[in-house]
């Protein structure tokens, strides 16, 4: 199987991805990354890693785009070129459309800082820091035209102690991430996930 991951930062969870594919933990192929910001680290990430592995690198501006349509359509060109049979959304900022989720329907992946469905949006970890939770997160999840709704993959928990600092958590929750995306994405890969209304089997 070929898997595009989508990115826009720093590209912590691209590299964690990078590296379980390296160690044989994912069985397939990273064909393509791409990203709507030049110049982001996880690019630096990328074309490193491209070194030994072929990955394919694909940088698409808004800006450069009429519309949005036209814009995913410069993906989408790309992700047929490569015959990519799962979407990972590492970082990626950008809420994809209704007709983009459709024709990748059950095959794209994201993952949130907190456990879902609370604290959704793009602060999930400063927002779960400041609301004072005992026990916040990380969640994978299928991506479906509502933002941080679909059906919930895997879910990994993380302690807030009273000395923790938002920074602290961060770091906490990231490395729960780290742990839990390559796995999901393994599950996904191997055929292990049946997929029932809400509810995603694990399957044996």
């Amino acid at each position: 199987m070929n898997i595009a991951i989508f990115c826009s930062g720093n590209g912590t969870n691209l590299q964690a991805i990078i590296n379980s594919q390296k160690k044989g933990h994912i069985k397939a192929e990273i064909k393509l990354v791409v990203s709507d910001v030049p110049g982001c680290c996880a690019l630096t990430r990328a074309k490193n890693a491209g070194i030994n592995i072929g990955i394919n690198i694909l940088v698409v501006e808004r800006k450069n785009f009429k519309t949005k349509k036209d814009f995913e359509a410069e993906f989408l060109k790309a992700l047929k070129k490569e015959d990519i049979g799962l979407i990972v959304l590492a970082g990626y900022m950008r809420m994809l459309s209704e007709d983009f989720i459709a024709a990748y329907e059950n095959k794209i992946l994201n993952i949130h800082p907190a456990l879902l469905p609370s604290f959704k949006g793009t602060q999930g970890i400063k927002d779960a820091f400041e609301y004072g939770v005992k026990l916040t997160g990380t969640t994978v999840h299928f991506v479906t035209k509502d933002m941080d709704s679909g059906p919930v993959i895997l879910q990994s928990s993380v302690k807030v102690t009273e000395d923790d600092t938002e920074e602290t958590l961060a770091e906490a929750v990231h490395e729960e991430e780290h742990k839990i995306y390559p796995r999901a994405i393994q599950l996904f890969v191997d055929g292990k996930l049946k997929i029932e209304g809400r509810r995603i089997r694990i399957l044996d």
